[in-house]
């Protein structure tokens, strides 16, 4: 699925590319921020990035590596994912010419880690990982984690109201925004209901 996205959007694979994919395949497994969520975030970016006139090509492979150290992160070994993704991309990317680019991206990509995003693609890759935590994948997502570490329902509601409703006005390209805020309705109906139904006795 990477591969027929990069084909898609930049019409061949580079051997950078190649090696980026390979190694978010070997790394990320499935779950709420495994390969399916970065095959989304990498989709998202790019349709951003052409709209935007990005770097594609910095875009793609900042995508594709953004949470490959999160599976680290989820078993307690180390404690930035953002920052230990940016030194495996560092490491396998080291002759790429942009590589400073694709590293910055990376590590700008979290919001709670306080980087801002200085260059275009920092700001489309944030977007796109953003816009995938809303909507409905948002909220299946939600599910998913609040499953992967035995959250409540209830939980799962604060998570949205102290967080993912609040990711529409972190948007910081204008077709990000767009995106954001016609996913974010479909949260704010999805809660209203959801309240209702566990409300009604």
């Amino acid at each position: 699925m990477l591969e027929e996205i990069i084909v898609k959007h930049l019409g061949s694979i580079k051997p950078e590319i190649q090696r980026a994919i390979e190694v978010a395949k070997e790394m990320l497994g499935e779950g709420s921020h495994g390969l399916s969520h970065t095959e989304r975030v990498l989709k998202l970016a790019l349709e951003i990035g052409k709209k935007e006139g990005a770097d594609l090509e910095v875009l793609a492979l900042a995508a594709i590596l953004h949470d490959v150290a999160r599976p680290l992160e989820e078993k307690g070994l180390i404690k930035d994912h953002a920052k230990e993704s940016a030194k495996i991309a560092r490491d396998i990317l080291n002759n790429y010419p942009k590589i400073e680019e694709v590293v910055h991206a990376i590590e700008a990509h979290r919001f709670s880690r306080g980087v801002e995003p200085r260059t275009l693609e920092a700001k489309i890759l944030s977007d796109a990982d953003k816009i995938d935590a809303l909507g409905a994948v948002g909220i299946a997502r939600v599910f998913m984690y609040s499953g992967e570490h035995g959250r409540s329902i209830e939980d799962s509601i604060r998570h949205f109201e102290e967080k993912i409703l609040k990711l529409k006005d972190l948007m910081y390209t204008k077709t990000g925004k767009k995106i954001a805020e016609e996913r974010h309705k479909i949260v704010e109906d999805f809660l209203e209901e959801l309240k209702k139904e566990i409300t009604l006795f």
